[in-house]
């Protein structure tokens, strides 16, 4: 062998021999962090999460509430394994971690986080980076996600309205507010189009009346007009002529079918 050769097999050697090193120096670490206490296990975990370290965040808050699960620390740690697992991209872990923490201590004072972190996640299951990317029609998706994250951040609103979260959950229930409302539209329309005018009319109903203040509530009443002056309701038809012509005479009036009540207020 010659002695480049030789070099380059002994600098080979040394860098495989780190490797196991260092993987025996973590997996030291590792278990010497299993049997430490739940204040130690705790604040590593935490520091751990500062650092944008998600995946050993994870490892040890869940060796926390594993060991001591009726701590102190270990039911911040169910907090806080929420959102590790939600910054790791572990959207079923971060869910049903929410689900099991909001079950478990239903009177917590931050449990509105964790319904907040739970609407968070579906949130941004809908549209995803390639969609976007692309410009997909959302409207012809079923939003079956959206109504999950509706339904959270609703919880949030209506049930915590001084969190520190209920701004940022109402601003981004409007904005699923009007995705639902568009597929609502878009079926109605599909329904319209084949002559199904009973399901074309009660699925823009059902847009109206779920969805006060979303753009395509003026399509939807379009949409109820056509589907009952083709199933001969003549009264029907004028009713919902007149409802339109009310909140929509002007071009950029927003529908408003009750100005003593919006949608958004809940309390």
């Amino acid at each position: 062998m010659s002695i480049s050769g030789f070099a380059r097999g002994a600098v080979l050697a040394l860098c495989v021999a780190s490797l196991f090193v260092t993987g025996g120096c973590r997996t030291s670490r590792e278990r010497k962090l299993q049997q430490s206490s739940p204040e130690v296990l705790y604040k590593t975990a935490r520091k751990r999460l500062d650092n944008y370290d998600f995946n050993g965040a994870v490892k040890a808050y869940e060796a926390l509430t594993a060991r001591f699960p009726f701590t102190n620390e270990a039911r911040q740690a169910r907090l806080d394994l929420i959102y590790a697992y939600y910054r790791q991209g572990e959207a079923e872990s971060a869910t049903d971690a929410a689900e099991t923490f909001i079950r478990e201590n239903p009177t917590h004072p931050r449990v509105d986080y964790a319904w907040y972190i739970k609407g968070l996640v579906d949130f941004e299951r809908t549209p995803n980076a390639l969609e976007r990317l692309f410009r997909a029609d959302l409207t012809k998706r079923p939003p079956t996600t959206a109504r999950k994250s509706f339904d959270a951040f609703k919880v949030v609103v209506e049930q915590y309205p001084k969190s520190e979260y209920a701004h940022d959950a109402l601003r981004r229930m409007v904005y699923l507010r009007n995705r639902l409302c568009d597929y609502d539209v878009h079926v109605a329309r599909y329904y319209l189009k084949r002559g199904a005018y009973v399901a074309a009319e009660q699925r823009a109903t059902h847009a109206i009346e779920n969805y006060d203040g979303a753009p395509e509530v003026r399509e939807a009443l379009k949409i109820m007009i056509d589907a009952d002056r083709q199933l001969g309701l003549n009264d029907r038809e004028k009713q919902v002529q007149l409802v339109y012509q009310a909140n929509f005479s002007a071009p950029t009036q927003e529908f408003a079918s009750d100005s003593s009540r919006h949608w958004w207020k809940f309390w």
